[in-house]
């Protein structure tokens, strides 16, 4: 046989070889497919879910199973097992076992439930007195044309009982005010998420939320924007470039004494349009006679429909983290540049050469400093942390801070600095920790405990 011959019958049993492999391998996975398909067919029958494809539709009722013994349902769990592996058994179980109140499901609401419900929140109240328009199909979460002029709560409770049949859902196609507040808000919610366009309202139900001791999360304007990096998590009073923001601010401090404390989702992005005039089909029309709840505005704002989407789905992933029990930091907000940064790291470093004679000891640079002012202290002296000073004490220029040593017998690290004004680094110059622990515990332990954090984070 000439060595021509003997390649190609090498190269032949070669690919013979690598075929009969791929085709084991295909095999294989189409076997494993078909073992998943059975097992999750298996599930799904013996649940009393139809098998057969296209229209297959739950015949379990709403509430079949105990909240409690939610996860213990193996098609619950199989439907739920990403969020399991991520928040791990126990807090799901928290989140399962949990009650959530949305009101206000348009664009921002429908999308928060949706989630919330896809998250495995075992029980949901579903307010809104509206319907369900064909101009809002641009930002809903679920509604079809099919539910145009269906009232947006009943629309919802229909497409959620064929997503997770065994959340215990509550529709109500009812107006949030002060004589529907009892009703609604009884029962012990474990978050209620205010949606609610209306300055009115919305004052009212933030106002019983805080009366009540309920936690709740309000969304400001989302219409007439477009940027989705500018979306921020924080309290009322650090909110800005919000009009709705400014004016529910002043009414709940006007109204009700309530100057803060109030998580919200908002956009730092000034708004890229306004409200578009009224335009009345006949002469003698008033804006007045297309409302559908007098006091409720007509005027129509530009929503770009991705944007009040996002809103939601933030407000969704704070609550189930929230009511998981995950600790996680918001981003601070906090209105400074690179060079207001420069200019605390080069105060630092005469700081350190005026007290110390050098500033070798100086272990952080630009950069890191600007994680240990936003990060860490928010912008503002370590003796302005308190939740209710938020807003009114944020430093917004550096002129009145600096940073200084915590301990002064270890270097000026990531994890030994904190941001004080003037006078208050003096003060903390002349004392020690010691004295500190020993007159301000509360102090001392909030400084170590933020510290720590650097720690962690930096893996020191």
């Amino acid at each position: 046989m000439g060595e021509r011959a003997k390649e190609w019958l090498l190269a032949a049993g070669a690919g013979a070889a690598v075929g009969a492999l791929s085709a084991a391998t295909v095999m294989n996975l189409l076997s494993r497919s078909k073992r998943r398909e059975g097992y999750v067919r298996k599930l799904l029958e013996s649940n009393g879910v139809a098998a057969s494809s296209g229209n297959a539709r739950p015949s379990r009722h709403l509430g079949a199973i105990g909240s409690s013994d939610l996860l213990s349902d193996e098609v619950v769990s199989e439907q739920l097992t990403r969020n399991i592996q991520f928040f791990g058994m126990d807090s799901q179980k928290k989140v399962t076992e949990s009650y959530v109140v949305v009101i206000g499901l348009g664009g921002v609401g429908s999308h928060a439930a949706s989630m919330l419900l896809r998250s495995g929140v075992g029980r949901l109240l579903l307010v809104d007195f509206d319907q369900v328009s064909l101009s809002s199909l641009n930002r809903h979460a679920v509604a079809t044309r099919d539910d145009v002029g269906t009232p947006k709560a009943l629309c919802l409770k229909k497409h959620f009982s064929m997503i997770y049949p065994e959340c215990q859902i509550d529709a109500r196609v009812q107006l949030y005010d002060p004589s529907s507040e009892a009703e609604i808000l009884s029962g012990q919610p474990d978050f209620v998420l205010d949606c609610i366009d209306n300055i009115d309202t919305k004052v009212a139900l933030l106002a019983a939320c805080v009366r009540r001791g309920l936690k709740v999360l309000s969304a400001m304007g989302a219409g007439a924007r477009a940027d989705p990096t500018r979306i921020r998590v924080a309290d009322l009073r650090e909110s800005s470039n919000d009009p709705l923001s400014r004016s529910v601010r002043y009414r709940l401090k006007k109204e009700h004494g309530i100057e803060g404390g109030i998580p919200v989702v908002f956009s730092l992005e000034k708004p890229k349009a306004k409200l578009l005039p009224f335009q009345a089909s006949k002469e003698e029309e008033t804006p007045s006679d297309y409302q559908i709840v007098p006091g409720f505005r007509v005027r129509i704002i530009p929503v770009l429909g991705t944007i009040p989407a996002i809103f939601g789905q933030v407000m969704a992933s704070y609550v189930a983290t929230q009511l998981a029990g995950l600790d996680f930091q918001t981003e601070p907000v906090v209105n400074l540049d690179l060079d207001h940064y420069r200019i605390l790291h080069q105060r630092l470093i005469e700081h350190e050469e005026l007290i110390y004679g050098t500033a070798e000891q100086v272990l952080v640079d630009a950069e890191e400093v600007m994680y240990v002012v936003k990060e860490l202290w928010r912008g503002r002296s370590a003796r302005d942390q308190n939740q209710k000073d938020t807003g009114r004490k944020m430093w917004r220029s550096v002129n009145e801070l600096m940073l200084v040593r915590w301990d002064k017998s270890k270097p000026a690290g990531v994890s030994n600095l904190i941001l004080l004004k003037f006078s208050e680094a003096d003060a903390h110059e002349s004392t020690t920790l010691d004295h500190i622990k020993e007159e301000e515990p509360e102090f001392y332990s909030m400084v170590s405990r933020v510290l720590k954090r650097a720690e962690v984070e930096f893996a020191l």
